[in-house]
């Protein structure tokens, strides 16, 4: 994401304030980038009109696009001073509806509001925002309430030392991404990197075993490939933290002293199955942040949702 052209920005028909629009206008402003403010909705009432005729059935679906497009409309005219797009469609999935519609018309990300858990104090995040994470080809902006200041932080996560190739052009595009929004959002960049503690089986089963020497080990291992990384990508070293710890404890840890306002982060994207068994890392990141989020996927990425 080396440029910004199209935006998609999801509206949620359910609330007044559209965080999600709001980044997308910011945003657009900075990098000149065309918004499609898309919205999907649907009627649960209209599954028990089976008993009416097609035309009475379409005549009643068109009347509710046509009265959530006014309340669009409504809120659009709000930013007299940047043009907008608009698209309603009518869909029971709205993740399957957003997809479609980035891949369908190639939009370069799409930024969609989360909600706010006022008595937990956390971002609360949606089925339709996991299946996004999940299944989206483009990146996921998902945003809160805030702005963001100027000279603010922008947190990269990062495995430095991932053997796996998909792992380590996945780090690069969370690199460069995150550099591009810095540069966009006039904000600095910091790479975080979390490493395991020593295994406590090992130095029970193995009396020899010496913890501290296999923890200094993996430490520098840890520190001098983040330090590689971060200088391929004119990083300087005390931007970076490398610390002890599961990534899902680390990264929004470091993300709080930081007081970052973004985390951008690579998943996989695992669905069914391998998800359930394996489980998703970035998932469990992500679900314990609390800020904006970029979810990335690695290169040559395909939806299940792309039709054949």
């Amino acid at each position: 994401m080396n440029t910004l052209k199209r935006i998609l920005a999801v509206i949620d028909p359910t609330v007044d304030s559209q965080h999600g629009l709001s980044r997308s206008i910011d945003l657009a402003k900075k990098s000149g980038a065309v918004i499609t403010a898309f919205m999907s909705i649907y009627d649960f009432s209209y599954e028990m009109t089976t008993m009416l005729s097609g035309d009475e059935r379409e005549a009643m679906r068109n009347a509710v696009v046509k009265d959530r497009q006014a309340w669009l409309d409504e809120i659009l005219a709000q930013y007299p001073d940047i043009k907008i797009q608009s698209k309603v469609v009518w869909h029971n999935r709205s993740y399957e509806a957003i997809i479609d519609t980035v891949i369908s018309e190639q939009f370069d990300i799409v930024i969609k509001g989360t909600h706010k858990h006022d008595t937990l104090k956390s971002v609360i995040f949606t089925p339709t925002d996991w299946h996004l994470i999940r299944k989206c080809p483009a990146p996921v902006l998902l945003v809160k309430e805030h702005a963001w200041p100027e000279n603010g932080n922008i947190l990269a996560a990062v495995n430095a030392i991932s053997e796996n190739e998909q792992h380590l052009a996945l780090n690069n595009r969370i690199i460069k991404d995150a550099q591009f929004l810095c540069e966009l959002a006039n904000a600095k960049l910091s790479l975080v990197n979390a490493y395991p503690a020593t295994p406590v089986n090992i130095a029970i089963e193995i009396p020899e075993f010496n913890p501290s020497v296999y923890n200094e080990s993996v430490k520098k291992h840890h520190i001098e490939s983040t330090h590689t990384l971060a200088s391929k990508h004119n990083i300087s070293h005390q931007a970076c933290a490398i610390e002890e710890g599961l990534p899902e404890d680390v990264i929004p840890d470091v993300a709080a002293r930081l007081n970052s306002e973004l985390v951008v982060i690579g998943t996989v994207g695992r669905t069914g199955l391998s998800a359930a068994l394996v489980g998703n890392t970035a998932e469990h990141v992500i679900d314990s942040l609390d800020c904006d989020v970029l979810a990335l996927k690695p290169d040559g990425y395909v939806s299940p949702l792309t039709k054949n």
